[in-house]
């Protein structure tokens, strides 16, 4: 018979994401509304390890579902991946009467999670978030939604340059293995072509387009690279062989970075963090533990840890062909 859970902790883990603070709102209220205690876990493993915990409860988490980023601070912890540091955790959690853990992250913090769970049986249930959305068992993760709206501002208002001044731009967005932001943002806002690292366009069928679209008529282009993409080492290499290669191009280059983690959640982060937190939440209280709550035809679901982790998440072809068609 599994252990009356009595107290949960929560931590959030790896790169932040928007709709992280609505995920930590939603599984502390969820815990008040079952009469149970929760616990929040600053820096991830790392204060974990070190003991970094604060009571929390309906009211510590007012006004935080319209912020992005995380309020419990992340962190990546080099000693959780050590027997030593694990156990120092786990008797950190023990002392403090944690009964079980909700894992707000990425893959890398579900592994964790899992390596815990196996090590001292501990209870866990992990939410994903991560903007790049590569997590396999759910069709969005926390912040994907956001980082698509904002990458969509972003080429929207490069445009209105590019078209001010006959400019090509390549402007690159996050997405080191999967090419999901590239690929529908870049629909989105009217890219005139997408390199993702699922599909390599190639060099030769990337200049073929451009200047296919130069021929139509087209004064400037914009093309979404994600980050992972396989043509050139990186954008820049890219500018420099159409510098070289195909002067008659004025070539601009735009890398977003790390504003796509940042801003306020969409509402649908919102609701779909809010969504998740409680399922982890109720599903730690029904005795279930070691899975991943996601998102799937619009029915919150349960995936084991270690399928989610090892899993692979597929683009969408048929979005690959409204791309190409677009592209006209």
């Amino acid at each position: 018979m599994s252990k009356e859970i009595k107290k949960i902790g929560v931590l959030t883990s790896g790169g932040d994401s928007p709709g992280m603070n609505a995920a930590i709102r939603s599984v502390v209220r969820t815990c008040s509304y079952h009469k149970i205690e929760c616990v929040g876990i600053y820096r991830g493993y790392q204060g974990m390890i070190e003991g970094d915990f604060i009571e929390m409860g309906p009211r510590s988490v007012h006004n935080i579902i319209n912020k992005g980023g995380t309020i419990l601070k992340s962190a990546r912890s080099k000693d959780f991946r050590t027997p030593e540091g694990r156990k120092k955790a786990y008797d950190e959690l023990t002392k403090a009467g944690v009964d079980a853990l909700v894992i707000i992250g990425g893959d890398g913090s579900f592994t964790g999670a899992e390596i815990f769970n196996r090590e001292y049986g501990f209870p866990v249930m992990g939410i994903p978030g991560t903007i790049d959305n590569d997590i396999f068992g759910t069709s969005h993760t926390l912040g994907y939604d956001t980082a698509l709206n904002t990458v969509v501002e972003c080429i929207d208002k490069i445009r209105d340059t590019a078209s001010s001044h006959n400019r090509l731009f390549f402007v690159e967005v996050m997405g080191r293995d999967a090419g999901h932001i590239a690929l529908n943002a870049g629909i989105g806002a009217g890219a005139e072509e997408i390199l993702i690292p699922e599909a390599d366009l190639g060099l030769d069928r990337l200049v073929e387009s451009l200047m296919k679209s130069k021929a139509s008529g087209k004064s400037s282009s914009i093309v979404v690279i994600a980050e992972g993409d396989k043509i050139g080492k990186s954008v820049f290499e890219l500018k420099d062989y159409f510098d070289l290669n195909l002067p008659e191009y004025d070539v601009r280059v735009s890398v977003l970075g790390h504003m796509q983690r940042g801003g306020s959640p969409s509402c649908f982060d919102r609701v779909l963090a809010s969504r998740l937190g409680v399922k982890a939440v109720e599903c730690l209280l029904a005795g279930k533990s070691n899975f991943m709550v996601g998102m799937l035809n619009d029915a919150v679901t349960l995936t084991p840890l270690l399928h989610a982790i090892k899993g692979h998440t597929e683009i969408d072809r048929e979005l690959l062909r409204v791309s190409e068609i677009m592209s006209v």
